[in-house]
């Protein structure tokens, strides 16, 4: 699953709007739709960010593993 697939799925499974998720995030709500329909790629330090709020691997977050627990 891609990054921006994978994005779209953490972000509901916590019941959060774009507009939700880029407040906690601190960052536009455009950025969140950029990354969700695949027109933009994030940062390294937004990858983390985003992995760090959702509880998940890096690996997960970016579609290179099915396991989101971190190690």
């Amino acid at each position: 699953m891609p990054f921006s697939e994978r994005l779209v799925s953490l972000r509901k499974a916590h019941n959060l709007t774009q507009k939700q998720l880029a407040i906690e995030m601190q960052m536009s709500e455009l950025a969140i739709q950029h990354y969700e329909s695949q027109r933009r790629k994030p940062a390294f330090d937004v990858l983390i960010a985003l992995a760090d709020y959702f509880d998940v691997s890096l690996d997960y977050l970016v579609g290179r593993s099915d396991d989101p627990k971190r190690y």
